[in-house]
């Protein structure tokens, strides 16, 4: 269903520990990142009517979603600051295609990518942390991440038939898709 080519790391996994106030950080940074990549599709692709409806609920919901950890931030005392940002996002967009309609196929898949980690995170971190107000919350989170890889897997489709997004999006193996996605992060 989410298409991960791996699991999550059970090295990830410890750092939870001992980086807890980090990866809450970290997850207000995704949220508001998840929001405007969501808007910068509108921009991109406003002639898309459906594409933009979706996008706007999207953002609506990932931005509800960043308020929501600042929130669990504010109420644990940790506060909310840069962190240096992954290289995940960036090496994922690094495989984006040049020249329409496949950047456009791309980038839905690579933000469909990167709602699939995260809804298998918090799925992880909901069964993993020692928290019951921080596993309710992870628990919560997981369907919405489901449903907006769902999205962008469906509005991919909008540039490309289902084989050719299929094929990319399960790693461009033998399709002339160019380079395989590695959602490892």
């Amino acid at each position: 269903m989410l298409h991960l080519q791996s699991t999550t790391s059970d090295r990830w996994l410890q750092q939870v520990d001992s980086a807890l106030p980090d990866i809450l950080i970290d997850h207000a940074h995704c949220e508001k990142k998840a929001a405007g990549t969501a808007l910068n599709l509108i921009f991109a692709y406003v002639e898309d009517v459906e594409l933009c409806r979706e996008m706007t609920l999207i953002v609506n919901e990932e931005l509800e979603h960043f308020h929501m950890v600042l929130k669990l931030l504010e109420k644990r005392g940790i506060r909310f600051r840069r962190l240096k940002p992954s290289s995940y996002g960036r090496r994922l967009n690094d495989l984006v295609r040049t020249g329409e309609p496949h950047r456009a196929v791309d980038r839905l898949l690579v933000a469909g990518l990167i709602e699939a980690r995260s809804c298998e995170r918090f799925h992880v971190l909901a069964e993993y942390v020692n928290d019951p107000e921080l596993a309710e919350f992870y628990h919560s989170l997981f369907e919405s991440e489901a449903r907006h890889h769902t999205t962008y897997t469906r509005l991919a489709r909008h540039f490309a038939n289902d084989e050719e997004v299929m094929a990319r999006l399960d790693g461009g193996r033998n399709t002339g898709a160019g380079r395989r996605f590695c959602p490892d992060a």
